[in-house]
């Protein structure tokens, strides 16, 4: 049987993260994906926004893993010439209930390490925002975007440079742990192949718990429910009448239909919230109502006409609609007591800009250097 020293399943954002930071210890390191190639799912459908970590509860995963990827992800755009901007955003509110939410989010940014939000009074934005509606803001500097698609091109160059082998068009089958290591089961564009690794890394995204399932001699419990929430997005065509994002106050399970640029100045609105049952990324024209409304409270002037649906992306979210937050599941044999396996769940917002951190926090729990 074929010998690697760690397997690690789904080559999105993470994983690829992931592969590349394993890769740079690990002397043989096999990164698979059941797509036609890498970011293919979640990772190629979202706003593409680096975010500054201030909603997340303390200590929490998400709190820590923004806040330190953050940092590392500008340092790693730089470094790369990864096309970025740190454009910053405005947090919006509309009378008093709203910039109270404000004030809150001031104080848990501070805890999460955040400090340099900046209250905007409604004649601030009048003068800098003349087509923004708000009685307030807060301006994050710190948030910015990214050209998703380099930044993993860049992820899966280094880990090919570290003789890292991504190959797609395979699926995961089956593992089993053998004591030392596991033997794995590939489904390889129909043929069926078997790999012994000592480290599997399962980073499948909306297909983890699916993965998890078939990990002999892994408990039941240890696997959660994992929800499906899609994620409409509309562009606008024309020019951008705002330069940073603009972003209500946050709905109970998204950030609200908000206002982001990408690296070539296009202007989109969303995401919403849709939980659904099934892998479906269609886009309704039914939805520009519901959008229509949301943004009319932000941008009152908006041409409905240039507002047109793009695409939708779908989230990999714990909570289910009736659910208070829940954090990212990153499972080590510390919980599970199976050495050698990661699990990753629920690695919805801000995943994107947590990747690095994410990958040093499981290199961590594997105690590789």
């Amino acid at each position: 049987m074929e010998k690697v020293d760690a397997i690690i399943i789904g080559a999105g954002v993470v994983g690829l993260a992931i592969a590349a930071r394993m890769s740079s210890n690990l002397q043989s390191v096999l990164l698979i994906d059941k797509n036609l190639s890498f970011g293919e799912e979640t990772s190629s459908r979202n706003s593409e926004v680096i975010h500054a970590g201030i909603y997340y509860p303390q200590n929490s995963l998400k709190a820590k893993l923004c806040v330190e990827g953050k940092e590392l992800l500008y340092l790693y755009c730089q470094s790369r010439k990864i096309p970025h901007q740190r454009l910053g955003k405005l947090l919006v509110a509309h009378g008093e209930a709203e910039e109270r939410c404000l004030e809150k989010t001031i104080k848990q940014a501070a805890l999460n390490g955040v400090n340099d939000l900046t209250w905007l009074t409604e004649a601030e934005l009048k003068n800098s925002n003349p087509l923004l509606n708000a009685s307030a803001a807060l301006l994050s500097p710190s948030t910015g975007i990214i050209d998703v698609h380099s930044y993993m091109q860049s992820l899966l160059a280094e880990f090919e440079g570290n003789n890292g082998q991504f190959v797609a068009q395979t699926a995961f089958v089956e593992a089993q742990s053998n004591g030392s290591g596991f033997n794995v089961t590939l489904n390889s564009q129909g043929e069926m192949m078997q790999i012994n690794c000592d480290y599997l890394i399962n980073s499948g995204g909306l297909h983890s718990t699916k993965i998890a399932d078939n990990i002999r001699g892994l408990a039941k419990t240890y696997i959660p429910k994992l929800n499906y929430c899609r994620g409409h997005y509309f562009s606008y065509q024309g020019k951008s009448p705002f330069t940073q994002l603009i972003y209500p106050v946050p709905e109970a399970h998204g950030l609200g239909i908000h206002a982001s640029l990408d690296m070539g100045g296009q202007l989109k609105f969303g995401p919403d919230t849709q939980y659904i049952d099934t892998i479906d990324y269609q886009v309704c024209d039914k939805l520009k109502a519901k959008f229509i409304d949301a943004i009319q409270r932000y941008y009152p002037t908006i041409d409905t006409e240039r507002l047109q649906p793009a695409y939708s992306g779908i989230r990999p979210k714990l909570e289910g609609p009736n659910d208070s937050f829940k954090d990212f599941v990153i499972q080590s044999a510390n919980e599970h007591s199976i050495k050698g396996l990661v699990n990753l769940f629920g690695i919805d917002s801000p995943g994107l800009t947590s990747s690095l951190a994410i990958a040093k926090y499981v290199k961590s729990t594997l105690k590789l250097k």
